[in-house]
């Protein structure tokens, strides 16, 4: 039996989750039909094609820009929210809440949300034998993006965690949200700067910002350095890793991260875990 996913963005014609979760599909031996789904940026549209398609017998929908706010929002009122989820304030994984159906309630109200984006970065980084137990972490970037990692970063084990943005305010903000929304994170001490001010060696550096696609740079000072450099951006030459290759780090794009939250999710829906090495390397074939 063909089971059926979608991934659902605005636009959406760019995703490559199909490619991705086909291949997964091959690994473990199942059938599956996986769509790109276009929807109108407005809430009633997103909930009306989120309905639609689990009414129609669905397994799972991923989310993408600029719903991840909308599925949270949804999942909140009806069947729950990972804990990741909550600390991101984000959703990019639907499923149905098996407990809920159980007990009778209608698949409207049974729509449960994870976010998988975190824990996708940290397998990825794991796979990268990048060491993060202990490790001196600085995150630039106080968005969405960062938002969904600190949490997963924090749970491995990193030692110190610092977070540089531009606009300083907004970093503090942040962290003062995430530590009201979690225990873990309220018990380790996160330090702020700005991106202008944030210096001395870290063991990660991980650029949480979208600043490298437009080609643009971010403002580093001389005095930052690190071991290993990750860029959440992927898709093209990214100053962020050319500026820490050529001071001899390590780095990476954050294709394998795309790779890794796309597995969680799989293994969300179909209790199936999948072997992320092997089905990067498929893809690194077809891609050839």
């Amino acid at each position: 039996m063909t089971q059926h996913f979608i991934v659902i963005g605005n636009p959406i014609a760019h995703s490559k989750s199909p490619q991705i979760h086909q291949v997964f599909a091959a690994q473990i031996g199942i059938d599956i039909g996986y769509q790109r789904q276009y929807c109108p940026d407005d809430t009633a549209s997103f909930t009306a094609v989120v309905e639609a398609f689990f009414h129609g017998g669905g397994i799972g929908a991923n989310v993408t820009v600029p719903f991840k706010q909308m599925a949270y929002d949804c999942s909140l009122t009806r069947g729950g929210l990972s804990e990741h989820a909550k600390v991101a304030g984000a959703v990019n994984t639907l499923l149905l809440n098996k407990d809920l159906l159980e007990a009778g309630l209608p698949i409207a109200e049974a729509l449960y949300g994870d976010n998988t984006d975190g824990q996708g970065l940290i397998n990825h980084i794991t796979r990268l034998g990048w060491p993060l137990n202990g490790a001196r972490v600085a995150i630039i970037g106080a968005g969405g993006a960062a938002r969904g990692v600190i949490l997963p970063l924090i749970q491995a084990g990193i030692g110190q965690l610092t977070l540089a943005n531009r606009t300083m305010s907004k970093a503090t903000d942040l962290v003062s949200e995430l530590s009201n929304a979690s225990p873990t994170i309220n018990q380790h001490p996160i330090n702020t700067c700005t991106t202008a001010d944030l210096t001395g060696h870290f063991d990660l550096i991980v650029n949480a910002t979208s600043i490298g696609l437009s080609g643009d740079t971010l403002p580093l000072a001389d005095e930052l350095a690190c071991h290993s450099a990750y860029d959440m951006m992927y898709g093209r030459a990214l100053p962020f890793l050319q500026h820490f290759a050529a001071r001899g780090a390590q780095t990476s794009d954050g294709y394998g991260m795309l790779i890794g939250q796309a597995a969680l999710s799989f293994e969300r829906w179909t209790g199936q875990v999948i072997d992320v090495a092997q089905a990067a390397a498929t893809l690194k074939n077809q891609s050839a």
